[in-house]
């Protein structure tokens, strides 16, 4: 159990520090082995690597495609176009609103986040400017349409925190309809109240828009292509993957292919495009295979029997125990996936066994651990987070505390209320 938490606590630390999870994980993995009594070598080579490959395996087509799909859509203007039709219909005087739901409408149509915020920025700057309100407040409008409740709680949401429960629970992706959605109208809600408040508290203040040293392409709409035509294929993705039930990949390859037919003309270099899709998707799928890989060496020390009793005898439902163990190690991680990824490797089998035992649904806990792994997954040290500020110029002093905000505490607040609609039996 000591070698479980020093080994937890220094992937924490180590990852705040900004040093990548991919050689990172590993060596916590040792510590963990070395307390553990298990050879180092065999540790690695078999227990870490076993789980490396097993989660690559699984989902290395979803990471790829999706990315490639993300990258065409981008590359064409298409996220652009969406995005800005979206903003028209929402109006530039609700500009927050508009940012939201741009970021809303592409991250549930299949899109990649770190595409989405790309997309976004040079519309958020425009909106801005014109509602006189200040930048800083822009991080936090993204995060909130692109890292909650598309990302965890809708049903139905082609993104990989979504459906990585599916493996563990057989379940689909539109899992605990009532509770997703619900978590969903909560992160939402809440989440436009509190920008709200942080607007006009800014505003009082003497914060408005200030221009940036560096100039901020404005979009011409004249040149992106038709958002009606745009909006296909994330229909197609959302539609084949819920409606017809068709597998993520098939999904994907239908919606990449349909955007290609669509956008032929506005990807002169269609190789060099997917190319970079798809090289983009290897550091992400290798980033949360080492997390797994992380779980698979705690899961095979005679420690975790101590750790499993430990989680699992967290008093009341035992959709607390998950909440509590995907929170925790999505938080360590930094990263939704790569904490799910650990806490469902190790104990999703124990979980199932609950769900016969106490006849809590399946469905009930695959919504629980999506929407666990939206919660600590953005503190400070979190890629997308850096990402975002990174693309957006701000800094944390600037605009962490609205992302902590939306993208933290208010889906901790839509975990609790799934986990009382389960309670219940509203699923």
């Amino acid at each position: 159990m000591l070698g479980i938490i020093l080994g937890l606590a220094l992937l924490m630390f180590l990852a705040y520090r900004g040093m990548s999870i991919i050689w990172v994980a590993p060596i916590c993995a040792m510590v963990v082995a070395v307390f553990g009594g298990l050879g180092l070598i065999p540790a690695y080579t078999d227990s870490y690597m076993t789980g490396f490959v097993g989660f690559a395996k699984s989902w290395f087509p979803v990471f790829m495609l999706g990315a490639i799909f993300g990258k065409i859509m981008d590359e064409s203007g298409a996220a652009k176009s969406v995005a800005h039709w979206v903003v028209g219909i929402i109006g530039k005087k609700r500009a927050i609103l508009a940012v939201v739901m741009g970021c809303a409408v592409l991250t549930y149509g299949g899109v990649s986040l770190f595409v989405v915020v790309f997309a976004m920025y040079p519309l958020a700057i425009a909106l801005f400017r014109e509602a006189n309100i200040s930048r800083k407040l822009i991080p936090g409008a993204i995060a909130l349409g692109s890292f909650t409740f598309t990302m965890t709680a809708v049903p139905g949401s082609p993104q990989i925190q979504n459906l990585i429960p599916m493996q563990y629970f057989g379940t689909t992706p539109t899992a605990a309809p009532i509770m997703g959605t619900v978590g969903a109208i909560i992160m939402l809600g809440v989440g436009l109240l509190w920008m709200s408040h942080s607007e006009k508290k800014r505003t009082a203040a003497g914060e408005v828009f200030v221009e940036l040293t560096e100039k901020v392409d404005v979009i011409d709409a004249s040149k992106l292509p038709n958002p009606y035509l745009s909006l296909l294929p994330l229909i197609t993705v959302i539609v084949l993957l819920n409606a017809f039930k068709f597998h993520i990949i098939t999904s994907l390859v239908a919606g990449t292919l349909l955007s290609i037919v669509l956008n032929y003309k506005r990807l002169p270099n269609l190789i060099a495009t997917m190319n970079a899709g798809a090289a983009g998707s290897v550091l992400a799928i290798i980033n949360t295979s080492a997390a797994v890989g992380f779980g698979a060496v705690v899961r095979a020390v005679p420690g975790f029997t101590a750790l499993t009793d430990l989680v699992l005898g967290i008093k009341g439902n035992p959709l607390i125990s998950e909440a509590v163990a995907v929170n925790i190690l999505a938080g360590a991680t930094g990263s939704a996936s790569g904490g799910m990824g650990i806490a469902l490797a190790a104990l999703g089998e124990k979980y199932m066994e609950l769900s016969a035992s106490t006849g809590i649904s399946p469905a009930a806990f695959h919504r629980i651990a999506s929407l666990s792994s939206g919660g600590l997954d953005t503190l400070p040290h979190n890629g997308a987070v850096l990402t975002l500020l990174a693309v957006t110029a701000m800094t944390h002093k600037d605009s962490y505390k609205d992302i902590f905000m939306v993208a933290t505490a208010i889906p901790t607040l839509a975990v609790v209320a799934g986990i009382i609609l389960a309670s219940i039996g509203l699923i």
